[in-house]
């Protein structure tokens, strides 16, 4: 068996030596004939050009030929291939080389020196001039050649037509820029669209909460219609914040804070907010007691809005007498999952296919519920934008399940001791207290009656009022209010340049400017505070936000001219 097996192992070395000994003829066969070198030479595509050391063309085949425009007996021995190439680049080449290698490259010289210094094949991009004068980019990848004692006699010049890759590279850009301006186009429009919905509806709304809390107080009746309008009000406002907030989504551009947020914090705001709703409609609800402390990598405000949406779901689409859980519970390795189990009518599996789909409300148009078809899509989105996971589970007859899986991190570290806190300032009873100058400028009559009505709430208060930037930093200068209202989109200077220019003017410098707009993408908000805005609230005014905002101000105002006169920095 060992002598079969030696037997085996010689035939296959004889074998191999075979091989190998026809493979080397062949390649000597090859050269011999000059086969390899014909080939190289009338190859059509790919231009190949050798120079001696100085650079000269020795060797133009007929791809270069074809390529360039120009005959081999017109170049070789005569030119060089910079001659041929685009003379601003050869000189930026020559420029850079020079100063890369601390000597002068003389133009023309600068490829090959390029490669003299580093002794290595390289390939770059270039602009060729054909003989006709037409100019195309071209890849062209050189090479030194050196003789037996490895002398450099000469460079071997590749080049390939760079046109189709340029064309698909501009292509690509221009559709880039097309998209992207588009994309802009879009954002812009729906800024000002959600702008120019929100001022009618601001008026709408906050004169019937006016009428709702003023004196006398409403009728039976009337208080019926007023119902009847702040519900159709406030769902119309729903149905913009979250077709705005698909939109940005779509778009790409919107824009989320990655902090670490406290869960059981969150989950306790949100049910001192919707517990009341769960009350009215006999809906019991049971949430977790929190033995352990989450925090989650997410947008405080988007996590927020992510359970409000699933909460008020499992409440409006829950019988009578139903009931939600909600729970909490770390999700190895590294999330936690917050559930929202609701004892509704459930849904079967087609339509729970259908759940995230834009504008489907999956049967319940003609409800008695209202609602938009939008929330569950913008939650999904939002989840997913904090690299979260959200899914449902359904059974027809027993109910729902939504649960959210998110990130959980480390708690945030606490500030280093000693630091002194924000002071938040509270509004107090102002009764007997002197009269104090409050400034508005808008441009909207409604929005300033509006605000006329709830100031006249405040005695002590008078308002004064600008329909332009320029007048309202005039008044301002002049009159020298507690606070100042402002409105962002003016005629003639906007809101923000007007604030600046009361900024940095040191009478005006110290007033408080409450923003009040329509303006409610979060890049518009953060920009406005980041420009100096003491609080933005935005339109339509919700009254009572509005009041303790105005009163916060006015608090900050009062404390900052009494520490001003007594340090005698205000006179």
């Amino acid at each position: 068996m060992l002598k079969k097996a030696r037997k085996s192992a010689v035939r296959g070395s004889a074998a191999a030596r075979v091989t190998a000994k026809d493979n080397l003829q062949r390649n000597e066969l090859l050269l011999r004939t000059g086969a390899l070198q014909t080939a190289i030479l009338t190859s059509p595509n790919f231009s190949i050009i050798a120079t001696d050391e100085k650079g000269i063309i020795q060797l133009f085949n007929v791809g270069a030929e074809r390529m360039l425009g120009y005959r081999a007996t017109e170049v070789v021995n005569k030119i060089s291939p910079s001659d041929m190439h685009d003379p601003e680049e050869v000189i930026a080449r020559a420029a850079a080389l020079s100063k890369e290698l601390a000597t002068t490259i003389a133009p023309g010289f600068e490829a090959l020196a390029f490669k003299a210094s580093r002794e290595i094949e390289d390939t770059y991009e270039l602009t060729y001039i054909r003989k006709d004068g037409t100019r195309f980019p071209a890849l062209v990848s050189i090479t030194a050649l050196r003789d037996d004692y490895a002398e450099i006699i000469g460079y071997l010049l590749i080049g390939t037509d760079n046109t189709a890759r340029k064309q698909v590279e501009s292509d690509l850009t221009n559709a880039k820029a097309t998209a992207e301006k588009a994309s802009l186009a879009k954002s812009t429009f729906l800024s000002q669209m959600s702008h120019e919905l929100r001022t009618p509806l601001n008026a709408v709304l906050g004169f019937a909460q006016v009428i709702e809390t003023g004196s006398p107080l409403p009728t039976p009746s009337q208080k019926r219609s007023l119902d009847q309008i702040l519900k159709a009000g406030w769902y119309l406002l729903e149905l913009i914040n979250e077709i705005l907030d698909l939109a940005q989504i779509e778009s790409g551009r919107m824009t989320l804070s990655r902090e670490p947020v406290s869960l059981n914090q969150v989950v306790l705001e949100c049910r001192a907010m919707i517990e009341p709703q769960a009350r009215r409609r006999g809906i019991r609800m049971t949430f977790p007691r929190f033995d352990t402390s989450y925090f989650v990598l997410a947008d405080r405000t988007r996590v927020q809005q992510i359970l409000i949406n699933l909460l008020f779901n499992a409440i409006k689409y829950n019988k009578p007498g139903g009931t939600v859980v909600v729970d909490c519970v770390a999700s190895p390795p590294n999330s936690v999952r917050i559930s929202v189990r609701d004892t509704g009518d459930g849904l079967p599996p087609e339509k729970l296919a259908q759940l995230f789909q834009p504008f489907n409300r999956l049967g319940k148009e003609a409800g008695i519920e209202e609602g938009t078809g939008i929330g569950l899509v913008v939650t999904k989105r939002l989840v997913e934008l904090m690299g979260g996971i959200i899914g449902v589970d359904s059974t027809v007859g027993v109910g729902t399940v939504f649960w959210v899986d998110l990130i959980l991190c480390a708690p945030p570290q606490l500030a280093v001791e000693g630091t002194e806190s924000a002071k938040f300032y509270r509004p107090s009873p102002m009764a007997g207290a002197a009269l104090r100058t409050l400034l508005y400028i808008e441009d909207n009559p409604a929005n300033l009656q509006l605000v006329e009505e709830l100031v006249t709430r405040r005695p002590e208060l008078r308002l004064l009022s600008a329909a332009d930037g320029n007048l309202g930093i005039e008044l301002a200068r002049e009159f020298m209010p507690e606070v100042i209202l402002m409105d962002i989109n003016l005629p003639g200077i906007n809101g923000i340049e007007v604030m600046k220019t009361l900024r940095a003017d040191p009478a005006t410098a110290h007033i408080p400017i409450m923003a009040i707009s329509a303006n409610v993408i979060p890049s518009d908000i953060k920009k406005g505070l980041e420009a100096g805005f003491f609080r933005y609230l935005t339109k339509p005014i919700v009254v009572n936000e509005f009041m303790d905002a105005l009163g916060v101000a006015l608090e900050f105002s009062a404390a900052r001219a009494e520490n001003g006169i007594n340090k005698g920095l205000i006179q």
